[in-house]
């Protein structure tokens, strides 16, 4: 599928680190309207060394989305490249990406978060915009069932993330976050909203417990779109979970929000009629597309799902044909 020259609907996808480079890498190929509203919880890594000691938000997951909105060109795979860089050594570069190095850097000398990730999307030629979901850092906590029945609380994300025992609820500290006012504005003036892939409880469901941001997934016009996880048992958060319980731990930390579609490779589902139900459950019409690599590992193909978005966005254009198959 080649780049379209047509504007395309404006699209904000939702959610942060692989996922949602995966989400952009397919976007971009069907629409130039994109805006990224890219979680700022992560605590661990590059990000996290950055984070404790310089202050301000963790640049990582907005330094992927920004490097997945690279034009496929030699001018954007190269900052792509560069931006995903890491350093090796033995001392205190060790592992730092360049991209977080050079955001951070941006932040500093202007002052302005927003800003600076603008300037950053300008030098790469990105075909999008990436924003943060708030405006401050955040930490993620979470109420762990462990398998003896015994009941913590873990905090951060990096320790939920790897968290073994049934994750019941997550919560964000501090509890009520302002929101990033223009990713406030992009949900409202978005055709689509996409919330998925990726980390389930650290990346996708962070952006419904922020009230602001929550408020306007809720009020929007534009029409909702969760796009499932290829491989729900993959991660230590999602162990032992299925498609269908994704989908109803959305609901659990967001009621009221309705969903207008739901993306699902049928090999990674193991009860489409049940699936089906929940997402009936939520408003939503499933579409069954194969979306991951031809090997059968847990990664998205990007023409693969671009096709797939269309397909979804197609459907309410028209409104025809079935959206189950």
């Amino acid at each position: 599928m080649a780049p379209t020259t047509a504007p395309g609907p404006h699209v904000v996808a939702l959610g942060g680190g692989h996922g949602l480079a995966a989400s952009l890498s397919a976007l971009r190929r069907i629409t130039d309207r994109i805006t990224a509203v890219v979680t700022v919880a992560d605590d661990g890594g590059s990000s996290g060394r950055l984070r404790s000691e310089l202050g301000g938000l963790p640049p990582g997951d907005l330094r992927m989305a920004l490097s997945a909105l690279c034009d496929d060109s030699e001018w954007g795979r190269t900052w792509r490249d560069l931006l995903q860089y890491r350093f090796t050594s033995h001392g205190e570069l060790d592992q730092h990406a360049v991209g977080n190095l050079l955001i951070v850097a941006l932040w500093n000398q202007l002052g302005d978060t927003v800003t600076g990730l603008d300037w950053v999307g300008r030098l790469l030629g990105a075909r999008g915009r990436v924003l943060p979901m708030s405006a401050v850092a955040l930490e993620i906590e979470a109420d762990v069932l462990a398998d003896d029945g015994a009941r913590t609380l873990v905090r951060g994300q990096s320790a939920v993330a790897v968290a073994h025992g049934q994750i019941e609820h997550v919560r964000l500290v501090p509890s009520d976050p302002p929101a990033c006012p223009e990713a406030v504005d992009a949900v409202h003036e978005a055709d689509w909203v996409v919330l998925g892939p990726g980390s389930w409880y650290t990346s996708v469901l962070p952006h419904l417990l922020v009230p602001e941001l929550a408020d306007a997934l809720l009020t929007t016009r534009a029409r909702r779109l969760v796009n499932l996880n290829l491989a729900p048992a993959g991660e230590a958060e999602t162990e032992g979970m299925g498609a269908t319980e994704l989908l109803a731990v959305v609901h659990d930390h967001a009621p009221a929000l309705r969903i207008d579609v739901v993306i699902a490779d049928p090999r990674s589902v193991e009860d489409v009629h049940e699936l089906e139900k929940q997402a009936e459950s939520l408003g939503a019409r499933l579409l069954l597309r194969q979306v991951g690599v031809g090997d059968g590992s847990p990664r998205h193909d990007p023409l693969r799902l671009a096709a797939a978005f269309g397909d979804a966005f197609e459907t309410f254009l028209g409104d025809v044909g079935t959206a189950v198959g």
